[in-house]
Order: structure tokens, then sequence, then C-alpha cells
């Protein structure tokens, strides 16, 4: 199994977890992976290679592959971590960022279907939607080079990361802003790609998220931090970040892509 089979997902794990449900730690501090069980494992591989089938007979080229590595129910949210999957000569890949171990930085990885669902979600299903030619065929050539690692990255890493600032960066939001770079010839940077968005009509979700929950996720948790949304909004409790269900929802609505379908 690879190295970052272990590594905990680059998605976001909402409040609830956030001041209590979590082990202790200090901020910064680096933590120790669980190996996963073998009927962990026998059920990741398992959604693998039923995802991989159907993508296979969905004849698409490049599809958006979504997990549920956290109970989001809460917040009327089914998913939590995307990532862009293409098929390479030798099989399917999916590019996604994650989250190093719960530290405050972040990587782009590009994985396997079978690492991609290795990651002990919270429930064994897959979700895909598969873009339109126009975006799968700008979308691929991106994937397949290796420079696509750094493009629109940036490392300094909140899973609560506001979508309309660039100070901090969560996974979801790295895939939808790649998926701008490739729509408009504007788009240089993530300031230029979260304008695209703007006027594309994507909506962010807004999550209800207490001040004591901030305040204890950002004293224990070294991926959380809030200060980039604004006071506003903060203050009053509304935190607003891209979501894999407002991601789906957006390209479904501006004819990006198909509808989602799913994978048990």
């Amino acid at each position: 199994m690879s190295r970052s089979a272990w590594k905990h997902a680059g998605c976001v794990t909402w409040v609830i977890a956030l001041a209590c449900a979590l082990p202790a730690a200090h901020a910064g501090r680096g933590c120790q992976a669980e190996r996963p069980t073998v009927a962990a494992v026998q059920q990741g591989l398992g959604l693998a290679e039923r995802t991989v089938k159907q993508l296979d007979a969905s004849g698409a080229q490049v599809v958006v592959l979504a997990r549920a590595g956290q109970d989001l129910r809460a917040h009327g949210l089914r998913y939590s971590h995307l990532g862009l999957a293409y098929k390479a000569p030798d099989g399917w890949r999916v590019l996604h960022k994650l989250n190093d171990c719960g530290s405050a930085q972040s990587a782009i990885y590009r994985q396997g279907v079978g690492d991609f669902f290795l990651d002990t979600p919270y429930e064994h299903v897959a979700a895909v939607v598969v873009p339109s030619p126009l975006l799968q065929q700008r979308l691929m050539p991106v994937l397949r080079d290796p420079g696509s690692r750094t493009h629109l990255h940036t490392r300094a890493y909140s899973m609560v990361a506001h979508p309309w600032a660039v100070r901090y960066q969560q996974s979801n939001q790295w895939a939808i802003e790649l998926i701008a770079s490739v729509m408009s010839p504007d788009v240089t940077d993530r300031a230029s790609a979260q304008r695209w968005l703007k006027q594309a009509g994507y909506r962010p979700s807004e999550l209800r998220v207490s001040m004591w929950s901030r305040l204890g996720a950002r004293m224990t948790m070294a991926n959380v931090a809030f200060d980039d949304h604004p006071n506003e909004l903060r203050y009053s409790g509304r935190i607003q970040t891209v979501t894999v269900d407002s991601v789906f929802t957006w390209l479904q609505q501006s004819g990006l892509a198909e509808a989602e379908w799913v994978v048990r």
C-alpha cells in the first residue's frame, strides 16, 4: 500500500468534530496514522473495483470523483472530499489535494482509485459526475501534466478555507479553481480563478459554527483557521467554504457536468 494511503484526507471535517470529537492535539504537532483494518481495506478496494468498472463503462475520460470520508449529515452534506480522476494508459488516476496528517500544510497527490478509497471513510460510497465533453477535453492535458501538482496550489491549508480568499486553500477548493483555470484564458492565479467562479455562478456552502467551536478548533487543530473569513460573517458564525455538494450542484446547474451517479 502506498505511503500516501495513510495520510489524512484533505477534506472538510466540519464543526462537530472541531471542538471536541477529535483527540486533543497541539497545533503543528504531527499525528500518528492509524492503520486501517483488513475489513476496511477489503471494503475500500471493493468500492474502488466497482467504481472503475462503472467509469470504464461510462466512456468518460475525466470525471469528478467524491468520497464520504466524514459524517456530514448534520450539515445537510453527503460527501466530504473530491478529486479529479482521469483515464491513463495503465488505468484510472486521481489527482487531488491532501492535508498532511492534520498539519497546516498540504500537497497534491496522484493516486490510483484504490488508494483514494483507503482513508477509512465514514461510508463506503462513491459519487461521480461526468464533465461535459469540452471540460473533459480541457482538463485532460492539465491532469496528465506533472506540473499540475503545483498549478494554482497553495500549501497553507485550512479545512474551512474561505472560497474568496487566497491565504489558505482546502482540497475541494483547489479542484474547483483548477477547473476555472481551464475554462478561461483570463485565469492566471487563484484570485482570477475565484473571480471567474463568482461570475460563472458558483455559490459556496455556508455552515453555522459557534464561537466556542471556532475557538476550540483554532486552539487544538493546526489545519483549521478562520482568519481569512470576513469579520461580518465569522463573528456571526456563518462560515462559507467549498464543499463537494456545492461543486456538484454548480457543475450540473451550469451545464458543465451530467447528473451525479453513485457507486456503493
